[in-house]
């Protein structure tokens, strides 16, 4: 498995010869002007997970590529999105993807809870191989490869993210959607995740507009 990231939560996962690339939103960058991609896939509405302003021409530039969503952004767009809903599994190239979770965490009492998908990848035997989450602390049923854990956001404190990170207990995690902190307080975050995870757990850090092979 090839993991690229471009920042925020957008992520491009190459697993059994299939391109997939996760929540190009407002807040990533470098995921322009790729093509080849077998599916395009968004866990939920908001713009840092789908950029109203770049998703077009990403679509143009893949016309082959699956468009992939929770139930709300397929009822919103325009395109020819597909909505995947908790439980559905459906097949892209040689991945499986299984459907989780169906709602965003909770911002605020006061705030709408909107559709969210979690994305399951992986075979009929192994289905957990990676999960993106998006912006939800659902917990898969079975074992996970690859966690992409949401290490910062206005509707999760830091223990919380610990917590889900000892609940999944995958065999290895790397943070997602921490486009909204400076840099410079990235280690508070990646330090207690680190520490404080699973002791069977790798922890590692893909830099935006990097790699790493898993």
């Amino acid at each position: 498995m090839r993991i690229a990231h471009f920042g925020h939560s957008c992520i491009l996962v190459e697993l059994h010869g299939t391109k997939i690339l996760f929540d190009p939103g407002n807040f990533s960058h470098g995921f322009e002007g790729i093509t080849g991609l077998d599916a395009i896939a968004v866990t939920h509405q908001h713009p840092d997970h789908i950029d109203p302003n770049r998703i077009t021409a990403l679509i143009e530039a893949n016309p082959q590529a699956r468009l992939l969503s929770d139930p709300q952004t397929a009822g919103q767009r325009a395109e020819a999105w597909e909505a995947v809903h908790a439980g559905n599994v459906l097949k892209v190239g040689n991945v499986q993807i299984t459907g989780g979770g169906g709602r965003h965490a909770v911002i605020h009492p006061d705030i709408p809870v909107i559709d969210n998908t979690v994305f399951q990848l992986g075979t009929p035997d192994d289905p957990t191989e990676l999960v993106h989450p998006g912006d939800s602390l659902w917990v898969p049923s079975t074992p996970v490869g690859v966690l992409a854990i949401p290490a910062v956001a206005p509707w999760m404190k830091l223990s919380e993210a610990v917590d889900y990170l000892r609940a999944v207990n995958p065999r290895t995690a790397f943070p997602i959607h921490y486009g909204i902190i400076a840099a410079a307080a990235q280690g508070i975050y990646f330090g207690r995740l680190n520490e404080m995870g699973p002791a069977n757990t790798e922890f590692r850090v893909i830099e935006p507009e990097d790699h790493a092979e898993f």
